[in-house]
């Protein structure tokens, strides 16, 4: 690994943490700051990991692009904020779907193991957000909500039949912090709920850039 990338690298791992402490002692203005910075420190590690030289790594830049976009939205808790954070998100896990394309997707067979844990989660998850979601905004935000967790559930397939462990892991890691940030925005506050959407969200965008660009 280039010395510029590890040095950008150990920047994320920094800043990432400084956030989280950020998130866990409500430090909003901190939080203002880092929450995009952590995203903009990874945007610059998968560029000099050698992203520009690959169609998967251009998509790739692109999905954390819109991933950014929606940590901006998301800095605020109204609800017009959260609409477009979905919405950024929605796009980026499209994205993500083509850049996993661009790997190739030769095990089918691990692709029905993602379906399984998507299908798990919206057993889980899923049945309790969607009437949750339209009690409080009506049909239009519970079908945004469940358009989203089928475009997400896509990813984490999509991920799985690539073949490659880290990105199957980034992905997966990546619904939980969806799933956990849903429960929390639509069931029951949690009082750790915002830190573990935080950890598992970083640590998921990581896993997922390490992964394809090794791949």
């Amino acid at each position: 690994m280039p010395d510029l990338a590890m040095t950008s690298l150990a920047a994320v791992a920094v800043a990432a943490p400084l956030d989280w402490w950020s998130v866990a002692v409500r430090g909003r203005r901190r939080e203002w700051v880092l929450k995009p910075l952590v995203l903009v420190l990874l945007i610059v590690t998968a560029w000099l990991l050698g992203a520009p030289d690959s169609t998967a790594g251009w998509w790739l830049l692109a999905a954390l692009g819109l991933s950014l976009v929606g940590d901006v939205a998301l800095l605020s808790d109204s609800d017009p904020r959260f609409v477009v954070g979905l919405g950024s998100f929605l796009v980026a896990h499209l994205v993500f779907v083509v850049a996993f394309a661009h790997l190739g997707m030769p095990r089918a067979d691990l692709g029905l193991v993602g379906l399984g844990l998507v299908v798990g989660m919206a057993v889980v998850v899923g049945r309790r957000v969607v009437p949750a979601a339209r009690a409080e905004g009506g049909p239009a935000l519970a079908g945004a909500v469940a358009a989203y967790m089928i475009v997400i559930g896509a990813m984490v397939v999509t991920a799985w039949a690539t073949g490659h462990p880290v990105v199957a892991l980034g992905a997966t890691v990546f619904m939980v912090s969806d799933a956990v940030l849903a429960l929390d925005r639509f069931v029951t506050a949690r009082r750790f709920g915002s830190l573990a959407v935080m950890v598992t969200y970083h640590l998921g965008q990581v896993l997922i850039v390490l992964g394809v660009l090794s791949a």
